[in-house]
């Protein structure tokens, strides 16, 4: 079954309804609530924290999504939830991090935010939304139609593609790092290939990842290739690491040649 144009749109508008009411609660929450716990996932701190906060969020998120996997036919990837394999077998799975940035978020700074895509079995990513909670900013975009900042239509400002002075910042999760790269008019984020598992995984990246398509950025593994959002070996992207950019020149200065 393949989604049309209005399909797409009534399933943006609730991805974005869910994200902001999670939103709206986690900034509500206080932080003698939380309830810092530590997962198996990973091999950083930040891949292993987890609070109440996110398995609320979550629910909240999922109190909207999932009707429409009924409705839809849609399969469903959440961070705080085991794969249930429904996207393997479904044509198209909505990918969810109820809080991405649990380690900004309980050190109060900015940098964290709730990201929902939807995915094709194939692994291309058709929605995106991305809400930063701290800046109440919206970030969304839908496949071959356009992206958009705040509900208004959105394209990256031209820069040089030349790094010369440059300040590195990461203070974030990479859900809000990569949407600060589309704030600056040549800027990079990126994850080099490692052994272990890592470098965030598949809903860290599906929700930006469309964005960037439709944004007129560029977004690929280390080695230029499309990043796969369904993949079938491990949800980790430590493989073959990840690079957003502003434009394809810049992103050439931190690719590395295929072997």
């Amino acid at each position: 079954m393949n989604l049309d144009i209005a399909e797409l749109k009534i399933l943006t508008t609730v991805a974005i309804n869910a994200a902001i009411k999670a939103g709206d609660f986690i900034q509500s929450s206080k932080k003698v609530d939380i309830g810092i716990a530590y997962k198996n996932t990973g091999s950083s701190l930040a891949s292993k924290l987890v609070t109440k906060i996110d398995l609320k969020s979550q629910d909240i998120i999922l109190e909207g999504i999932l009707p429409t996997c009924e409705d839809y036919h849609l399969g469903l990837l959440t961070e705080e939830c085991i794969d249930d394999g429904s996207r393997f077998i479904k044509d198209y799975f909505w990918c969810i991090d109820p809080l991405d940035g649990t380690l900004p978020f309980i050190n109060s700074y900015e940098g964290y935010a709730i990201s929902i895509a939807l995915v094709s079995t194939e692994g291309v990513p058709f929605i995106g939304v991305v809400y930063d909670p701290v800046a109440k900013n919206l970030y969304h975009a839908i496949k071959g139609i356009a992206a958009f900042y705040n509900h208004k239509p959105w394209k990256i400002a031209s820069g040089d593609n030349v790094c010369k002075n440059f300040e590195i910042v990461a203070s974030g999760g990479a859900v809000m790092n990569a949407c600060w790269v589309l704030e600056k008019s040549n800027a990079c984020f990126y994850k080099l290939p490692k052994e272990e598992e890592g470098g965030g995984c598949l809903w860290d990246y599906a929700a930006t990842a469309c964005i960037f398509n439709e944004v007129g950025g560029w977004v690929s593994d280390i080695y230029g290739q499309p990043l796969d959002f369904n993949n079938k070996d491990s949800i980790f992207m430590n493989h073959n690491g990840v690079v957003y950019a502003t434009s394809r020149e810049l992103a050439r200065q931190f690719m590395k040649p295929s072997s």
